[in-house]
């Protein structure tokens, strides 16, 4: 069994000081609250399980590229055929160049004859394409950790908070959630129940400002000592630049009430997007200078190969990929393990 997150050690805690209560817009804010429960140690879910998982995920990505290598030589026509195939994906027209290139040259190296061999090279030049973008997500270096969690209506944010929020959960963290999506009909109502499932405390406000919700948030998590504090934030297309602007506020108010906030700045990204996922991400960074990624729904997709354009152009780490709706089919992303179960 791997570990879902790296924990970080805090420095010695500084003298509490009067300064420490919460304030009165903090008291404003209106608390859904789940009592504390005893935290059970996580159900032990063997790896080859989640593999298994991944690779059907990833099945319709995958079948185009490896009929490829169904032929009996290594010719122009099979890299015209493969290119074909990582542009179909989604891959992207500068990670498909570098991929075809370093492709070639392992090739070249190899000495390979044999198609089969050469699907086990892009398998390799795959994995250390995405390399930059693997990297656990670290909780603990501060109290609370603030993760701030941004992306489009539908691509499943609010759920993979929820599953977030039960990793968390069950590793021992105790977990405020933010219901800050003030936007969206139903938003509070499906992250209380989240908050209820998982036992864990939500601040919320009837109809109000998500920035203020957000405030309210952190400066409780503060006061309650908790250990992480996840905020919800409304959906939005990047194109959308007043919304847009509102997330910016939603940083610059939790900032006010934690000068190191947000800790992570994490974008919930739908595999099934393909290049337009890419698009996503670079707005998003500009107007939030994004930590991190989750992509899910990558099962039943096409266009997982746009992880290989991210890595080319905006290389930011990848914390979790989903491949079904099931709280087990979110787990963090390993690189290798994505290039094997995308050419298996």
């Amino acid at each position: 069994m791997f570990s879902f997150f790296k924990k970080k050690s805090l420095p010695p805690a500084a003298p509490a000081s009067v300064d420490a209560a919460v304030p009165s817009l903090a008291e404003a804010a209106t608390p859904l609250l789940a009592p504390e429960a005893p935290v059970t140690p996580p159900t032990q879910v063997p790896r080859s399980s989640w593999l298994e998982r991944l690779k059907n995920g990833l099945r319709k990505t995958g079948s185009s590229i490896t009929t490829v290598f169904t032929g009996t030589q290594i010719d122009d026509n099979l890299y015209e055929e493969l290119e074909t195939a990582l542009l179909m994906a989604d891959t992207g027209v500068r990670a498909t160049e570098h991929l075809l290139a370093d492709l070639k040259r392992r090739v070249k190296d190899a000495k390979a004859t044999d198609p089969a061999q050469v699907k086990g090279l892009l398998m390799d030049a795959i994995a250390d394409m995405l390399a930059p973008l693997q990297k656990p997500l670290e909780i603990g270096a501060q109290q609370p950790t603030v993760i701030m969690v941004a992306g489009v209506n539908g691509a499943g944010k609010t759920t993979s908070i929820g599953k977030l929020t039960k990793h968390l959960a069950d590793s021992g963290e105790s977990v405020l959630l933010a219901a800050a999506d003030t936007f969206r009909a139903a938003a509070k109502e499906q992250l209380a129940v989240w908050a209820d499932r998982n036992t864990v405390e939500i601040v919320s406000q009837q109809g109000g400002d998500p920035a203020a919700v957000s405030f309210d948030a952190v400066t409780a998590g503060r006061a309650r000592g908790k250990g992480v504090v996840l905020v919800d934030t409304a959906g939005r297309l990047p194109t959308q630049l007043h919304l847009m602007e509102e997330l910016k506020k939603i940083k610059r108010v939790v900032q006010k009430a934690d000068a190191t906030a947000p800790h992570e700045v994490l974008l919930v990204i739908d595999g099934n997007t393909g290049q337009n996922a890419l698009a996503q991400v670079k707005a998003f960074d500009e107007a939030l200078q994004l930590t991190g990624l989750i992509v899910t729904k990558l099962d039943g997709t096409a266009k997982g190969g746009v992880l290989c354009a991210i890595a080319r152009e905006k290389p930011i780490p990848v914390y979790f990929i989903g491949v079904g709706e099931k709280l087990e089919d979110l787990e963090t992303f390993d690189a290798r393990e994505f290039a094997q179960a995308l050419l298996s």
